[in-house]
């Protein structure tokens, strides 16, 4: 089987990256493709960026109508999946994932297609795995990781400085330009190759490990 997987930002990709070859059979084949931001699904299903600025909801719609097509000449015994990931952030789950379902029923031909919400930030899925954190960062601060309660809505990406960041999210916040960004893709980098899938803690992650689990 293959698999696509669409996530908004450089960050999720390189984690994913890593991750996925832990979850499935070495006969299965993938590919993660990282955005640079979420958007919005854009009204009436029409993209209001170009394709270059790659913001990922306002182009989802092309782009499942996309994979519908390429997926339909794809060999039955070689079958493709789609799985979208993208944070909840401040969005309600069940209207979130209905407005996701929305788009796909729109396609035709429609691609097999998984929707993977980490809650709140695709941060919540290193946070499930303390240990792996503590062995990238041996000074991380205990007291702010034991605190976290796994996919709670808590600001979850600065919980995450707070723990690892010289001087935590304050200091970052305070750095120009991409900082921000830049410093999710070195926590991916360096946590997830020590990342346990078996004993992830974070719900949304176990969801996702499942859902590529039932297919293979």
């Amino acid at each position: 089987m293959h698999f696509e997987i669409l996530v908004e930002d450089r960050s999720g990709k390189r984690a994913l990256d890593v991750l996925i070859p832990k979850i499935i059979g070495a006969q299965d084949t993938f590919r993660v493709i990282g955005y640079r931001g979420i958007g919005r699904i854009p009204p009436k299903l029409m993209p209001k960026t170009n394709a270059e600025q790659r913001i990922f909801l306002d182009q989802l719609p092309k782009l499942l109508r996309g994979y519908g097509q390429t997926f339909a000449n794809y060999p039955a015994n070689y079958p493709a999946v789609l799985f979208v990931v993208c944070d909840l952030d401040d969005n309600c789950l069940k209207t979130f994932r209905q407005e996701l379902l929305a788009v796909l029923h729109a396609c035709n031909p429609r691609p097999d297609t998984r929707f993977c919400i980490a809650i709140e930030e695709g941060e919540a899925w290193l946070l499930g795995d303390i240990h792996a954190i503590k062995a990238a960062y041996p000074q991380a601060r205990d007291a702010v990781l034991n605190g976290y309660a796994n996919d709670s809505i808590c600001g979850t990406w600065e919980l995450l400085a707070d723990a690892v960041f010289p001087g935590g999210s304050r200091a970052l916040k305070r750095k120009k330009g991409k900082a921000v960004g830049r410093e999710k893709s070195v926590w991916a980098t360096k946590i997830s190759p020590l990342m346990d899938v078996e004993n992830n803690a974070s719900p949304s992650f176990q969801y996702f490990r499942g859902k590529l689990r039932a297919l293979i």
